[in-house]
């Protein structure tokens, strides 16, 4: 018997460019729901990605025959904007060396600090072979290109691992998330916290009935009577109250999001006496939720702390969700019972004086969040339960 055909690379500058079934076909559940095809379709689609927001669609497919093996979604990028790995000071420093740092080729889902599959394999493919080429041919392009580097963001940690032995340099970082311990109800997760912080909790808890408001998630045919418009409302609110805001995201993502996504989709709607006054967008995979953007247009104190911690707590315990995952950022979720978690980026400078520098940088960061972790699990206020590090 002969051997298969080995897989030919394609170039694609949409996600339109490639069949839906066949890109769907490669996902599991660590991969959706942001590498689903049509959450990137809504993102390109809408207008929200694209070169005039400095995310170039350059995603990388292996393919034999005509059969779709593995594939990973690239983007050039002009700019570090959007990515939620901070790598500025590399781009400030190569720049003194005289090396252009943009444009760069990233690996990963626009705007979403999600962890996630970044190289996706057909069922019934080799994967550590096909992660090896996929990696293998982001460099060979960005050389072929004359970028700088190749990124990727938010893989798994096996794929991090993957990526570290294609001779990529790993970065260490930390998230705060909520872990579902088995919890029956929100009042056993209370009851892991030291009394002090459970009855500041439960104060919080308690300000939207004193305030006159009523929070309450929509979900599946509920979501269709939610205006995408107001959706973009609130996440403009957030985005104009920063000076480095921009606003990326267009009215036509949500809608075809509330179209075209709904499974996927959820929305903590919080009203008073019947007008919206805020709330926050997001997403489910198989197992999570997933928060993603929050906005208000009245403020009240601990609101943002129910609509955006509390609630979609309680709503994943009672739907047996595994973990829900905020966003980055925010140490005030560390006293609130979300935990410190370890997140990977994997970075390949070609210049080899800055990624020298960039592999310095990152051992000595690792080390300083290894030596963190404990001391951010303390502050959850719980009065027991065991920190698991990093195997890496």
């Amino acid at each position: 018997m002969s051997d298969p055909l080995p897989p030919t690379l394609r170039l694609h500058r949409a996600i339109t460019e490639v069949p839906q079934g066949a890109w769907d076909a490669l996902l599991d559940d660590a991969a959706r729901p942001f590498l689903e095809w049509a959450f990137l379709a809504a993102l390109e689609e809408s207008g929200s990605v694209g070169p005039h927001v400095g995310w170039h669609p350059r995603h990388l497919t292996l393919w034999r025959g005509s059969r779709l093996v593995a594939a990973a979604p690239a983007y050039l990028k002009d700019d570090s904007h959007g990515e939620f790995v901070a790598d500025g000071a590399w781009a400030t420093a190569a720049e003194r060396l005289g090396v252009r740092y943009y444009p760069k080729l990233v690996l990963a889902v626009p705007f979403t600090p999600v962890t996630g599959r970044r190289l996706l394999v057909a069922p019934g493919e080799e994967r550590a072979a096909r992660e090896q080429e996929l990696a293998r041919a982001a460099l060979e392009y960005a050389h072929a290109e004359g970028f700088s580097s190749v990124h990727v963001h938010f893989p798994t940690e096996a794929e991090a691992t993957a990526l570290e032995a294609a001779g990529y340099a790993v970065r260490l970082s930390v998230q705060y998330q909520w872990r579902n311990a088995g919890y029956g109800s929100f009042e056993d997760f209370l009851a892991r916290f030291h009394s002090h912080r459970r009855h500041q909790i439960r104060r919080e808890l308690r300000a939207p009935a004193a305030q006159g408001l009523t929070l309450r998630t929509l979900r599946g045919e509920a979501l269709a009577g939610v205006d995408p418009v107001d959706l973009h409302r609130l996440y403009v609110s957030t985005v104009d109250k920063y000076p480095w805001g921009r606003r990326l995201l267009t009215p036509g993502f949500f809608a075809r999001m509330l179209s075209t996504f709904r499974q996927a989709c959820e929305v903590v709607e919080v009203r008073r006496d019947g007008r919206l006054v805020a709330g926050a967008f997001n997403l489910m995979g198989p197992r999570a939720l997933y928060g993603r953007y929050w906005g208000c247009f009245e403020e009240h104190p601990f609101l943002h702390f129910n609509a955006c911690l509390y609630h979609p707590v309680a709503e994943a315990i009672a739907r047996g969700l595994e973990r829900f995952e905020p966003g980055s950022g925010g140490e005030h979720k560390l006293t609130r019972g979300f935990e410190p978690q370890p997140t990977f980026s994997a970075h390949l400078l070609f210049h080899p004086g800055v990624d020298r520098a960039v592999r310095s940088f990152l051992e000595h960061e690792r080390a300083a969040v290894l030596a963190g972790l404990p001391r951010w699990r303390a502050e959850t206020g719980f009065k027991r339960g065991p920190l698991v590090p990093p195997t890496r």
